[in-house]
Order: C-alpha cells, then structure tokens, then sequence
C-alpha cells in the first residue's frame, strides 16, 4: 500500500513512530495508533538505525523506465531534418501520429501519440505545416514591388 501524504507529513509521522518507540511503547501499540501495519513500523526502526532521522525521510519513487533509449530519442530527433515522405507518407507533414508509426515500425515500440507531442514539445519541436505559396501568387508583380516600391518606401 502507498502511503499517503506529503513527505513532510511523511517524515512527521515516521519521526511520531520513533519517538514513541523511545517512549517505551510496543510494535503493535504505535501501529495502530499511526494506522500502519507493524511491518513498517519496524521498517522506520531499521532505517532510523542505520541513517539516523534522515533515514525517515520520504523516498522519491523510481522514474518510469524509458521506452527509448538516448540513442533512440537521437534518431527520432534527427528523423525530423529528413521528409516524411522518406518514411512511405505521402505528404511533408510529420504528425505525432506518424512518429509514432515509424517508431512503431523500426523498434516494435507502442508510443500514445498525445505523449508523443508533448514529449516532442519538450525537445522544442512543434507542429509545423510545410508554406505553399499561393495559387494567385505572381512571381512577376513580386519582384516589381520588391525592386522598385520597397526602396521608395
């Protein structure tokens, strides 16, 4: 069972146990007056013995074990300098969705596309859509202003 608190209620209530153990009182006794079970009360007991109060302090837990690795994470960012259209899609448009597919197809790695964006938001690379220019656009009247108005103004 997880217990539940912040690490400073935490410490607090570790620090309870062991002075009322130095009070003279038993196992089962601050067990049920902390609502724990005696196995953690002696746990407290072990770890105040070995590091002093700083062995009650509240233990972060452990990190999620990573699905890629740094020379994964490496490749996956460098994917983003070539086309999607290198990786069999048909337009330029990198998606979290096909990241996640060609992931998926090199490693045998299962990625949550919406994890994937803001795990790519963190590496600082954002959904961008490839400019097309205009259908209307011409060329000729553009390089006309920029020639000869854009030096007047």
């Amino acid at each position: 069972m997880t217990p539940t608190g912040t690490a400073a209620e935490l410490h607090r209530r570790r620090k309870l146990a062991i002075a009322k153990l130095q009070d003279g009182y038993t196992v089962p006794q601050i067990a049920e007056f902390l609502d724990v079970s005696e196995r953690a009360v002696y746990h407290w007991q072990a770890a105040f013995r070995e590091g002093g109060e700083a062995g009650l302090d509240a233990k972060p837990p452990p990190p999620r074990p990573r699905k890629l690795s740094r020379v994964q994470e490496r490749q996956v960012l460098g994917w983003f300098r070539k086309s999607p259209k290198s990786f069999g899609f048909a337009t330029d448009l990198w998606t979290g969705r096909r990241v996640a597919e060609v992931i998926r197809r090199k490693w045998g790695i299962d990625f949550n596309r919406r994890y994937l964006l803001s795990w790519l938001k963190e590496r600082h690379i954002t959904p961008q859509k490839p400019q097309r220019p205009a259908r209307e656009q011409d060329r000729n009247a553009i390089e006309r202003w920029r020639t000869h108005d854009w030096p007047r103004l």
